[in-house]
């Protein structure tokens, strides 16, 4: 028995040892490099000298990165919940047709999560363009004046959410299709025996059901929004970049432009620890929302 346990002990070593190096490699070792980076006033390549906490303490004060932090937050704001939402309706839309319409509605809504960022930027600069974009000249036709949406700081964030929730909902939607489509018929066929309307069918068991699915979209499109960069990078050519920064924005900045790494590593500590607690949170809080509504 004892040599039988030895061998699965070992089996399972052998097994689990090429993840285990790999996730080292890949995301232990650089995280430990980077929090050590961070402590030190090393430029982008190379070392450098220890610094302590300064590069923390620097960062408190500091306006660019204040403006990065709420400009993150904001857009957190404007496309998790909204986007959820937005996805979710579009998947019970969805999920009520039949056949090949319902083939070509899901490929029209998932077919702008395959195409890569600069296609996205083109399609939007064409629509959004101060001086060429389709929706200027519809303005004209309507007699309003014409928005520089991407040169302005009010309207900048609120149209790089619109583009994100465009651009990201295709994935959401085929989460929501697949949670859906788990629900067994019966228990809606049961509900119309009792007479149940629609809405009480969603409330007493779409919802509840499809809780888990929500939760694991919400805290999805958490992490990827916090992280949010090429759009930005983007729509921000030729326009006001100080005032439109984000998070991994001004990390690129200090590290790239400024040549500032030891900075630039503390800053990227700051978001890490940021997306864990902001996740584990969430994941909490929706865990206790889905056992209320059980």
């Amino acid at each position: 028995m004892l040599r039988n346990r030895g061998s699965e002990a070992l089996f399972a070593f052998v097994l689990v040892a090429p993840f285990v190096a790999i996730y080292g490699l890949v995301f232990i070792y650089p995280a430990i490099k980077l929090f050590s980076v961070s402590l030190t006033d090393a430029p982008l390549i190379g070392g450098g000298s220890y610094v302590g906490l300064d590069n923390y303490t620097r960062l408190v004060g500091e306006r660019r990165f204040s403006t990065a932090l709420w400009n993150t937050a904001y857009f957190v704001l404007l496309t998790v919940v909204p986007g959820t939402m937005i996805a979710y309706a579009i998947a019970l839309g969805v999920n009520r047709l039949t056949g090949s319409l319902k083939s070509a509605i899901l490929a029209v809504f998932f077919l702008p999560y395959i195409l890569p960022v600069s296609v996205v930027y083109l399609i939007w600069d064409w629509t959004l363009n101060f001086q060429f974009g389709i929706a200027m000249y519809v303005f004209d036709l309507l007699g309003m004046q014409r928005i520089p949406v991407f040169k302005s700081t009010v309207w900048f964030m609120p149209a790089v959410g619109l583009v994100t929730i465009w651009w990201t909902a295709g994935f959401s939607i085929l989460l929501f299709l697949a949670g859906l489509r788990a629900i067994p018929a019966e228990i809606y066929e049961a509900a119309e025996l009792d007479n149940a309307r629609r809405w009480t069918m969603f409330r007493r068991i779409t919802w509840p059901l499809m809780w888990p699915i929500t939760a694991l979209v919400l805290t999805i499109q958490l992490i990827s929004q916090l992280k949010i960069f090429d759009q930005v990078y983007l729509f921000s050519q030729g326009g006001r970049p100080n005032d439109n920064l984000v998070l991994v924005y001004y990390i690129f900045l200090r590290a790239f432009q400024s040549d500032q790494g030891g900075r630039a590593a503390a800053a990227a500590v700051v978001l890490f620890l940021i997306v864990i607690i902001v996740a584990v949170v969430n994941f909490q809080l929706t865990r206790l929302s889905g056992a209320r509504n059980r």
